[in-house]
């Protein structure tokens, strides 16, 4: 195959010409569908007269005209991937395009797709070239109207932008829907959905008093399970009022379901698309995560009607410009909703988990990438939740009320407009009049920084100094980086437990007092910004125990030099009750080196007595929150661990978390049985912080004790199972039995699937479960399922379910024998002719393949050459495994 071609952020070049309006029309046919596409176009540059060249895939060009005339064969070229007009009049002029595309078939689910039926679209990053040829671009805006006609038995719903303007019957059982939207819009945004389909109803009147219209849509038997998202919507938009002071503006929000989904969901402006297990829940069908998950990607999607639609990027580049942003603002959203302690662990377990790899492997790339082949494969955690926390340190050094003064300043200076990076940061800053020096490099160096942290205090001067170095790794491309600004916040707790007024700190030649309009100041935040710096603390009365990185407030890994003992006076006491976990956590970090360095020279194992302590005053605590309390008690994933590690042995990291969970188990056995019996409830199941975290708690606790897999936890769990009136209890108590090989889990998950097997979503956590099982032998269980009548390879979130499940379970896909690898090699071929999005993220978990023994790389090495061998492999596996070779 002809090599890929790779697209760079410096070659970037405004549009040779702009398109004002864009009227589409549709009609919807079974074996095929006409798309006519009617463009005002303009020059973007004064008297170019160069080619006007547009992105188009499996399209058959049905006919051209410029201004009415019909375009002769010799006036414009046609390849697979553009169809170029040589010389296009000058100044404006009309283009009017006709296409005939095969929705049936589109199983790639990008551009306009059939899914149980129903006709639906996906334009984000460059499906819109395969429903029309165009200038496939995010900084081409326009105002458009779509007309859709199809049959109306088949089709009584027809969705698209914006208002509905008319709408009426045509002759043949047809009928039409025309479509406008106000707003300049991307392409990318453009949305169609057509189908059989039935909405729920409601209503929100903004701060101006506009009555806002608010339809969920679905497949009729699925109304039902809609009243959360509903709930979530209205919030979203009632919070997005009070803390930003954005207001919805237009008159109609419509949400669809669709069971077959690349994304997790999509915002086009005022026709949001979701995937069902996004939108769906029931109490007895749906967890606490899934309704959390709707809540936060619910806020998520409708908060992009601003950070994204209204005001867009420039170019793919800038991705994160929305999505890092409309992250953050969805952490915000569920924080104010939830407990906030809560959420920033979680958010900061799944950076560590999924992007630190991400950002130490071969596809390490910015927030914003220098370049791609295929930009579907940069919709990442880096760009995501990376660019989460890099909008988050604004708010950190700027306060509350000043990062709202920037977005006010954003959105005052570029509404209507696709923009850049730079224009964000410039925003904040020239709202707050600071200067925020090198802190554009977040946006172009990849890597992970580490700083290292030493500390020492001085009783004569009574003085507190903290010393700072920064470094930040080298990644494929960028081998010499230079340093990066980082916002330590940081406080000082004394002997007692409590925090220490911080008056002054002395650093680069300035002594720099702090206030806080009269009140005491206990956490301030310091600006790293040099390879090393000191700070010096002054008026310290008492040796302190320092408290950095408070609350995370930044995305580094941080290596001080605390003391054991620190560590566990800091979970004790720590007013920060995100530091408290993360004591915690680099206490179970490194008793977990100790023991699999123990464990590779085969020694004995043994458990340190302090830690098992230092849980047990956790667990018994009666003033922490039940939810924190679980997530403390939780140990680093294996992950986690193998991610910190020179050769990552999943092994010996298997074999140690499994002790220790065990040994907790036994040693904590009387307070667990007592936390899973306090917090059992009849009352019916509500979604709401203490119930979720009564819950949280109860289940962390049932899974260390079926741990032990004696016969009365295992009576206790098959208990929990069976008397369960809800999903959350009910698939926590089948993941604790099935942790153990035997009868037991056999006959649980046989009993579960017999329940539940009309729910496609339940079954997909039913998948999930299995293919993340860590019991021997999992590899020929999940080829097995590949069969199952339940598993569809057209389906993502069931390839997610299995095929993702398992990939991320570390005992069985690195299996020593390289079942695993060999397994999922075969499965990224077929998904590739399927699929290549959801390929794609498959092939990613090759990506560290470096990173284990020899042995184990011999074997995943040889699976990624035979994957970039394979005739007819799309740009999207081929870019990932090409890296991920030649790293």
């Amino acid at each position: 195959m002809d090599l890929p071609k790779e697209i760079f952020l410096k070659d970037y070049k405004k549009p040779d010409y702009l398109f004002d309006t864009v009227d589409l029309e549709f009609q919807l046919g079974d074996e095929k569908t006409i798309v006519t596409s009617n463009i005002a176009v303009s020059p973007g540059n004064e008297g170019t007269s160069s080619p006007l060249a547009l992105n188009g895939r499996d399209l058959k060009l049905l006919s051209i005209k410029i201004n009415g005339t019909e375009l002769k064969s010799d006036k414009y070229t046609v390849d697979p991937r553009h169809l170029t007009i040589l010389t296009p009049p000058a100044g404006v002029f009309n283009m009017e395009i006709v296409t005939e595309i095969y929705p049936q078939l589109n199983t790639s689910l990008e551009g306009l797709y059939r899914s149980t039926g129903n006709f639906c679209t996906q334009c984000e990053a460059e499906g819109f070239r395969k429903i029309t040829y165009f200038q496939d671009r995010p900084d081409v805006m326009a105002k458009y109207t779509c007309r859709i006609e199809g049959d109306k038995t088949l089709y009584p719903v027809l969705l698209s932008n914006g208002n509905l303007i008319e709408q009426g019957d045509l002759e043949g059982g047809k009928h039409y829907a025309l479509w406008e939207d106000p707003f300049k819009k991307p392409c990318y945004l453009f949305a169609l959905v057509a189908g059989q389909l039935e909405c729920r109803e409601d209503s929100f009147v903004t701060c101006s008093g506009r009555k806002v219209t608010l339809r969920i849509w679905t497949p009729a038997q699925d109304l039902p399970k809609t009243s959360h998202a509903m709930y979530s919507l209205k919030e979203a938009m009632k919070w997005d009022e009070e803390v930003f002071g954005l207001e919805y503006d237009l008159d109609l929000f419509n949400i669809v379901v669709v069971p077959d989904f690349n994304m997790g969901a999509m915002e086009n402006k005022s026709l949001n698309v979701f995937q069902s297990r996004l939108v769906l829940a029931s109490p007895e069908a749906a967890t606490d995560g899934d309704y959390a998950a709707i809540l936060g990607v619910i806020g998520h999607e409708y908060f992009h009607n601003w950070t994204g639609n209204r005001v867009t990027c420039r170019d793919w580049f800038q991705l994160t410009l929305k999505e890092g942003l409309t992250v953050f603002r969805d952490q915000e959203f569920s924080s104010d909703l939830g407990c906030r302690t809560v959420k920033r662990i979680a958010d900061v377990s799944k950076l560590r988990s999924y992007q630190f790899p991400q950002d130490a492997g071969p596809m390490a790339h910015p927030i914003r990438p220098l370049s791609y082949i295929k930009m579907d494969n940069f919709y990442t955690v880096t760009v995501y939740e990376k660019g989460a926390e890099v909008v988050r340190m604004y708010k950190t050094m700027l306060g509350a009320s000043g990062f709202r003064k920037g977005m006010d300043l954003y959105f005052q200076r570029h509404d209507g407009q696709a923009v850049t990076c730079e224009d964000f940061y410039a925003a904040m800053c020239d709202a707050n009049n600071a200067q925020l020096p090198n802190f554009l490099q977040w946006y172009s160096q990849a890597g992970t920084p580490t700083v290292k942290a030493t500390s020492s205090y001085d009783e004569g001067s009574q003085t507190f100094s903290l010393k700072l170095s920064q470094e930040v790794p080298p990644t494929p491309g960028q081998p010499m980086k230079e340093p990066m600004f980082i916002p330590v916040a940081v406080g000082l707790v004394d002997s007692t437990g409590e925090d220490m007024p911080l008056t002054s700190i002395y650093s680069d030649g300035m002594v720099q007092t702090l206030s806080n309009d009269g009140h005491p100041v206990f956490t301030t935040v310091l600006q790293f910004k040099k390879t090393e710096e000191e700070f010096i603390f002054n008026n310290v009365p008492e040796r302190p125990v320092p408290s950095l990185l408070r609350g995370y407030s930044a995305p580094i890994r941080l290596d001080s030099d605390l003391t054991e003992s620190d560590l566990y006076f800091l979970l004790a006491n720590d007013s920060d009750e995100f530091n408290r976990w993360e004591a915690g956590q680099i206490l179970a970090r490194k008793l977990m080196f100790s023991l699999v360095a123990d464990f590779q020279q085969q020694k004995t194992l043994a458990l340190n007595t302090k830690f098992v302590d230092g849980l047990r005053a956790i667990l018994r605590s009666t003033s922490l929150d039940k939810e924190f309390i679980a997530k403390a008690i939780t140990l680093p994933g294996q992950g986690e661990i193998m991610d910190m590690m020179s050769i990552a042995d999943p092994d010996a990291v298997h074999a140690v978390r499994t002790f220790i969970k065990k040994e907790l188990a036994f040693q904590l056995k009387d307070d667990l049985l007592a936390a899973v019996t306090s917090n059992r409830s009849s009352e019916a199941y509500v979604f709401n912080h203490d119930s979720v975290a009564r819950r949280a708690l109860k289940n962390t606790c049932l899974a260390y004790l079926a741990s032990l897999n004696e016969p009365d936890v295992t009576e206790l769990a098959l208990n929990e199972y069976k008397s369960a009136t809800n999903m959350t209890e009910q698939f926590a108590a089948l993941a604790a039995l099935s942790q153990n090989p035997g009868q037991v889990r056999e006959d649980a998950l046989l009993d579960f699937y017999n329940k539940w097997q009309q729910d496609y979503l339940v079954v997909s956590k039913w998948f999930a479960l299995q293919a993340t099982s860590d019991i021997p032998g999992n590899v020929a269980n999940v080829r097995k399922l590949l069969a199952h009548p339940a598993f569809d390879m057209r389906n993502p979130n069931k390839v997610y379910s299995l095929i993702g499940g398992f990939c991320g379970s570390p005992v069985s896909f690195h299996a020593k024998d390289g079942s695993g690898y060999k397994f999922l090699g075969e499965v990224v071929l077929q998904l590739d002719k399927i699929n290549p999005q959801v390929a794609s993220r498959m092939v990613s978990a090759f990506s560290r393949w470096r990173r284990y023994d020899e042995t184990r790389q011999a074997l995943a090495k040889a699976q990624l050459e035979m994957i970039i061998s394979a005739n007819g492999l799309s740009e999207n596996v081929y870019e990932i495994a090409s890296k991920s070779l030649a790293a």
